[in-house]
């Protein structure tokens, strides 16, 4: 059984109270730093990968897919590559063991990843050539050795980039890259009848890269909670859908003392029933300044910014860093403190028992760590 090497130990103290008293209460994290995922197929070394195909199977731990820039950086036009290399890892006592690495039937990323306890299902994604309409859903073998992938339906439209929830039976879509744009639009998927139900659409500008998990709300009340995106701006506000009502509800920004937060890019975990952590997340003015220089300078201005923006170090693009933590039930944000490490984007984040794992991840445009960092929180 081959192990990943397990790195330096980095301490953080970052408080976190939980607001359910029936749940374990965290109040520091220490993180611990391995070092890679096995090299994909093809290939002596793994470079890190965003948007991967992630979750847990039990204690089991699966990272899929992905993307990155193998060949050329994207300044000298390299192209995004996706993978179709599957890992199943178990964590050892702060080491992750590699139980299996098979492959998909085809390369992925960027799609939407959801545990429950039938298993992950994966939605839409996108490959080397095509976005992907597929509903998959990964589960473990008899013998607990390997995985298995089957497609189990398929959406009416292409889809990647977006939010997506499991609730009695039915998929929750909303917004992301639908048919290749921008969306707001919501959707219910039904997995035992295989129908597609357009429902009212998120009262949000149209978006992708948002943040998004279902938490109990002040009544005790169900709601699908999302947050932040960006089209050819980056967004802070937040909104919920009551499933009873049928209705959006917009809720508090991500916001932390005044400032409002970017959400853009990051990724979440549920918990407890009432809230959600966040790490990650591209800076908004950044963002909203790249996209429109980017779009709109020609000939050797646009050059010249080129190199600039995509040689700058990492933490000159001030990622968010703070661990944040929305409550559904004070309908409030909080810092918890600061990842000790650069701010990932488009990462893998798994919360099993009181660890969670940051894996791989964007840390400046174009550039990725191969890093995964375990969280235990004490």
């Amino acid at each position: 059984m081959n192990k990943l090497f397990l790195g330096c130990i980095i301490s953080s103290l970052l408080f976190i109270g939980c607001s359910n008293t029936n749940q374990q209460k965290v109040e520091t994290i220490t993180w611990t730093n391995t070092e890679r995922l096995p090299a994909p197929k093809g290939f002596n070394k793994q470079y890190g990968v965003a948007g991967p195909l992630a979750g847990t199977l039990n204690e089991y731990i699966v990272v899929a897919g992905g993307a990155n820039f193998p060949y050329k950086s994207v300044l000298a036009g390299g192209t995004k590559k996706h993978y179709p290399d599957l890992f199943l890892l178990k964590d050892n006592n702060g080491k992750l063991d590699l139980i299996n690495h098979t492959q998909l039937e085809t390369e992925t990323g960027y799609g939407t990843s959801i545990t429950t306890d039938k298993g992950i299902y994966y939605i839409g994604g996108s490959t080397d050539k095509e976005i992907s309409k597929d509903i998959l859903l990964v589960t473990l073998s008899k013998d607990n050795k390997s995985t298995e992938v089957m497609k189990v339906g398929e959406l009416p439209f292409t889809y990647f980039s977006g939010v997506a929830i499991h609730k009695n039976d039915k998929l929750y879509i909303v917004s992301g890259k639908q048919d290749g744009k921008d969306s707001n639009n919501f959707y219910e998927y039904d997995l035992v009848t295989k129908e597609t139900t357009q429902l009212i659409s998120f009262p949000g500008d149209k978006r992708s890269q948002s943040i998004g998990q279902i938490l109990k709300d002040e009544n005790g009340k169900e709601m699908l909670f999302v947050f932040s995106g960006a089209s050819n701006i980056a967004y802070t506000d937040g909104y919920a859908y009551d499933f009873e009502n049928k209705i959006w509800i917009k809720v508090a920004p991500v916001k932390i003392n005044e400032t409002e937060i970017s959400l853009l890019g990051a990724n979440s975990v549920k918990i407890n029933e009432n809230e959600i952590l966040v790490i990650g997340g591209f800076n908004k003015e950044v963002w909203d300044n790249a996209v429109k220089n980017l779009g709109t300078l020609k000939g050797k201005e646009l050059l010249e910014f080129k190199q600039d923006y995509f040689n700058k170090n990492p933490k000159d693009y001030n990622w968010n860093k703070q661990i944040l933590i929305y409550n559904a039930k004070t309908n409030l944000w909080r810092s918890a403190g600061e990842i000790p490490f650069m701010a990932p984007c488009g990462q893998a984040l798994i919360v099993i028992g009181n660890k969670i794992y940051s894996i791989n991840g964007e840390i400046k445009p174009g550039v990725r760590t191969d890093k995964i960092y375990i969280g235990t929180f004490n």
